[in-house]
């Protein structure tokens, strides 16, 4: 088939070769991105992987969109006392442990379409080699001291045992199962030597004591000035967010700094992890059974995975002045990554590429609990393709409800109708509408609109409002996805498709059309297909299958996100087969997914949901259900006869579902007076959106 795409640089997208490694160029933008190393001990749940992974490769997929030299390095955290402990309660070695998980995440990040250039392990030659060197410039610049303190003590083991090699009753609590490191019950934070009647989690006929032990500790008090004031000039130049580090008027304001940070821990007495280096001198004796401490050796993992990406690694690590670094975490890894590892690299003496920008994540909840593995509550790993439900339609509902602010609430209502109301009404309408369009009364080939190639001209005496909106909406974009708020540039992308479904329908797109004002059609037409070929590029990074699909319908290579809306496909291009994008889903499949993933031990509140069957007083459970059923039959037959909706109807569904996420979040903060009114405030708006919009419907019914 015929393509006629206009000649420009930077047009296209630029894909590297298979087998090129991608380095960084002076002068230019490059992008280093790194997502949270998953622990090696179990599988992902969706929390997990919207909390880091997928943020991450959103937003590296969009910097590759903008033609930058991008790399993005993951892999899993295998070394320390989790995965010893799930190793024991499985009956495998640790090595056997690290190889089954980390497959499983292989498996799962593969079917999510996360692009890593490499995916890696921690539990490699080149992480031992690269974590050895860093502590021992740590010792060379003094950075490390031999404390001895008390630690438990196992006779029957006849060794030192790390915290989680340790149960107990809780200090606190009196629960009888805590580990040495925290009470699940509780929640504290604990020191082993802390429980009452501690018991070994190996030998548990012996009784547990404590003695005294030494371990390197690195004096995070002597790095907390050059620390503080790196922190401080890298939170204004990468722009975070304000979090537990800084806030947004520049003051620290995380407790263990405002405290004074204290010497923390760098090795532990376990087999499995990267033995500590030997360093003459009385100081560093007691040292040559011990590893290094997983939180030590873990951040290490960034670089190391990258030295097994390519031997050239320090290109990309060792270039503060030409790369920028970026790192996407849970909440609950901020101190490791801006205090930490920071400090770290500050006292191994050399000009380490550093922290530039800082994505953090709330939780996602699950149907109005929490995500649990033990109770096998909530979707886990590769059992999301289980649904049927494509990975771009997971990957969308996701990142639409990203908890960038606040907790947020996974509900398979919202999923569904995330699929049904906006990706296919909206998004997935605008394009085939279009398409389809030039294939049955075009031959498939775009016609002469008379416009010349390159940027249209926002004068334009006829659609010069729409041109200057969709410019005003890509800068929109741009500047989002600049700063890293990819919820919002989600909600940006969608505003162009309705913008686009809106042109449509103000302009008559008909036959009728094509007969009357010929030369007035084709303009609206190839418009319109060269605004979905810039939607292809604004959504690849939220949903890359469903942009294969649209360049497929395009006949199209692969474009780079423009600054400016353009005439690039020209007249006489022959366009692919046009097809629906996404399926309808069944709203009552909400029911049955719901049940499917509640686990074995539910909670009242698991199952509630807003299509959660009501039993009012005096009615049966039976009577309640069958009225349930036939409203839903009522809607299905409801949805089936209704016609297709306009673009303005469609523009304001999203409206109705945005501020319905606005709620949802706002919920999910802890209580107060002031949050009170805001939740208030917010439904007020919700009640009169969803008003407006059954007006709206209603108009539609009567034409």
């Amino acid at each position: 088939m015929a393509q006629k795409i206009r000649q420009a640089e930077g047009l296209l997208r630029a894909v590297p070769k298979d087998g090129e490694t991608i380095l960084p160029a002076k002068g230019e933008s490059n992008v280093l991105i790194t997502s949270a190393l998953p622990y090696c001990n179990n599988v992902p749940h969706l929390g997990n992987i919207i909390g880091s992974t997928l943020s991450a490769d959103v937003f590296a997929r969009y910097n590759r969109t903008r033609n930058r030299r991008t790399l993005y390095i993951c892999g899993t955290d295998e070394y320390g006392t989790a995965t010893e402990t799930q190793a024991l309660k499985e009956g495998l070695t640790p090595r056997e442990l690290c190889d089954k998980y980390n497959a499983l995440h292989v498996e799962t990040y593969k079917w999510f379409e996360l692009s890593f250039d490499h995916f890696g392990r921690t539990s490699t030659p080149l992480h031992t080699e690269i974590a050895q060197e860093i502590y021992v410039n740590l010792a060379k610049h003094g950075f490390l001291e031999r404390l001895e303190k008390e630690q438990t003590f196992c006779a029957g083991c006849n060794k030192f045992l790390a915290d989680r090699f340790v149960e107990g009753t809780c200090p606190v609590c009196g629960s009888d199962d805590a580990r040495g490191d925290q009470c699940d019950v509780c929640g504290r934070t604990l020191d082993a030597v802390e429980l009452i009647n501690p018991r070994c989690l190996v030998d548990k006929t012996h009784s547990v004591t404590t003695r005294t032990t030494a371990h390197m500790y690195i004096r995070l008090n002597e790095l907390q000035s050059r620390t503080e004031e790196w922190i401080k000039q890298s939170a204004k130049l990468g722009k975070w967010s304000p979090n537990a580090v800084i806030n947004a008027e520049g003051k620290l304001i995380d407790e263990r700094l405002k405290a004074g940070l204290r010497p923390s821990p760098v090795t532990r007495d376990l087999t499995w992890g990267v033995p500590v280096p030997h360093i003459d001198g009385k100081e560093h004796e007691g040292m040559e059974d011990k590893v290094l401490y997983v939180w030590f050796d873990a951040c290490i993992g960034y670089p190391s995975i990258t030295a097994n990406y390519t031997p050239e690694w320090k290109q990309w690590w060792f270039d503060r002045e030409n790369v920028r670094l970026y790192q996407f975490m849970g909440k609950d890894n901020v101190y490791f990554h801006t205090i930490y590892f920071p400090s770290v690299q500050l006292g191994d003496g050399r000009d380490w590429t550093m922290l530039h920008h800082l994505s953090t994540t709330e939780y996602l909840n699950y149907e109005g609990g929490k995500f649990s593995k033990s109770h096998n509550r909530g979707v886990f790993g590769p059992a999301a393709k289980e649904t049927g439900i494509p990975s771009s339609v997971w990957r969308y509902y996701l990142i639409s409800t990203r908890p960038e602010t606040a907790d947020a609430m996974f509900s398979w209502t919202d999923c569904i109708a995330a699929n049904n109301n906006i990706l296919l009404n909206n998004f997935g309408n605008f394009i085939n509408r279009a398409l389809k369009f030039v294939a049955s009364q075009y031959n498939s080939t775009i016609p002469d609109s008379g416009d010349a190639p390159g940027p249209y001209s926002p004068n334009d005496e006829i659609d010069a409002d729409f041109i200057t909106e969709i410019n005003n909406l890509l800068k929109e974009y741009a500047d989002n996805m600049d700063s890293v708020k990819l919820r919002t540039g989600l909600h940006t992308v969608m505003a162009i498709s309705a913008r686009g479904n809106l042109y449509l329908q103000s302009s008559g797109l008909n036959k009728q059309l094509m007969t009357e004002n010929p030369k007035r059609c084709a303009q609206v037409v190839s418009r319109a297909l060269n605004l979905i070929y810039v939607l292809s590029a604004l959504v690849h990074p939220f949903m890359p299958s469903t942009e294969a699909a649209m360049l497929a319908q395009l006949n199209a290579p692969p474009r780079a996100v423009p600054d400016v809306f353009s005439n690039d496909l020209l007249a006489g291009h022959v366009i692919g087969t046009p097809e629906h994008l996404f399926k309808r889903i069944d709203e009552k499949m909400a029911d049955v997914w719901r049940d499917k993933f509640a686990g074995a031990k539910k909670t009242p509140e698991a199952g509630a949901d807003a299509d959660a069957t009501h039993v009012a007083p005096g009615m049966s459970k039976r009577k309640a259900a069958a009225q349930k059923k036939a409203a839903q039959k009522a809607a299905g037959e409801a949805n089936a006869n209704a016609g297709p909706k306009s673009a303005e109807v469609l523009a304001w569904e999203q409206k109705v579902a945005e501020q319905g996420s606005v709620v949802r979040e706002l919920k999910a903060k802890p209580k107060s007076e002031e949050g009170e009114k805001e939740i208030a405030k917010a439904v007020e708006e919700l009640k009169r959106l969803k008003t407006e919009l059954a007006e709206l419907s209603k108009k539609q019914a009567e034409v």
